[in-house]
């Protein structure tokens, strides 16, 4: 059932959206936005946009403006325990860290002496240990970074270690391994794999820095999994072609945010984690739910 910008699959949708909350367009202009992240401490917001090689910030009293001209073709961000930047880079085939005095750190730029292929999406564990997707997508052509042969054999998510720096690879078998988050709990880590087949796959969380028990947690269609983030509630919230798709904790698609355009990424803020903004395509939307999203630095 469609109401308006809201298709309700499952019943329990309805008690994560106001009907009367409208789909803000906040930006347009881009060319691939991605990697949304929140500074609720700076009431602001930091994306990438990827073919202009450049990251924004949105100050909502304030509007848009650049934040990082040369930003290394970036793509995903988050927030370490500290409240640090930590950053995609597609061009530099590196993950860093932007550190208060704005600094840059590398974490992370090769595995087992063979460069990365192009590090997507980031999120940091409360034990201070980084997990990065690599998939190859910002060295198949010059569009997204530069085109290079990968030196990788497979397509991996990887763990740094935050005390020793060791880079290693928790899991081998992605075809294009892409978002990922962990459970509000952190007893599970999910990954999105946008090759084939299109699913967000799940990952019982070992000691703070292994996987095991992989299984598949959903399917998305149409279009491709990308990024995604948990409410409070333990609720999946994902990118898709038509909008931003909902998941209840047992794999169930609850309903939908139709979007004007396809959707990469998303993240919750706002003062409260109430207001969802969603990197689609060219544009940046924000939309107030009923809900709030998972705590975060």
């Amino acid at each position: 059932m469609v109401e308006g910008i809201y298709e309700i699959i499952d019943e329990r949708f309805r008690t994560l959206f106001n009907s009367s909350a409208a789909l803000d367009l906040i930006h347009t202009g881009c060319r691939w936005a991605e990697g949304p992240v929140w500074f609720k401490d700076g009431n602001y917001l930091l994306w990438s946009d990827i073919p202009n090689n450049r990251m924004l910030r949105y100050i909502p009293e304030g509007g848009v403006s650049v934040y990082r001209a040369d930003a290394r073709y970036s793509n995903g961000n988050t927030r370490d325990r500290q409240g640090r930047l930590v950053t995609c880079e597609h061009g530099a085939r590196r993950v860093t860290r932007t550190e208060v005095d704005g600094s840059i750190t590398v974490l992370a730029y090769s595995f087992e002496g063979k460069r990365l292929n192009s590090p997507n999406d980031v999120v940091v564990h409360s034990n201070g240990s980084v997990w990065f997707s690599d998939p190859t997508y910002g060295i198949q052509s010059d569009y997204e970074g530069h085109k290079a042969t990968p030196e990788q054999d497979t397509n991996n998510v990887y763990r740094i270690d935050p005390q020793t720096g060791v880079v290693e690879a928790v899991v081998r078998d992605f075809v294009q391994p892409n978002g990922l988050a962990f459970s509000p709990d952190e007893t599970r880590l999910y990954v999105a794999d946008s090759g084939s087949p299109r699913h967000i796959r799940v990952f019982d969380v070992v000691d703070g820095r292994a996987l095991s028990s992989g299984r598949v947690f959903c399917t998305v269609d149409p279009g491709v999994p990308d990024g995604f983030r948990f409410d409070i509630e333990g609720n999946l919230w994902t990118s898709a072609a038509d909008g931003v798709h909902c998941f209840a904790p047992d794999g169930t698609l609850l309903g939908k945010i139709l979007t004007p355009e396809r959707v990469a990424n998303l993240t919750f803020g706002g003062p409260k984690g109430n207001r969802l903004y969603i990197a689609a395509t060219s544009s940046i939307y924000a939309i107030y739910v009923t809900t709030n999203g998972a705590a975060v630095p």
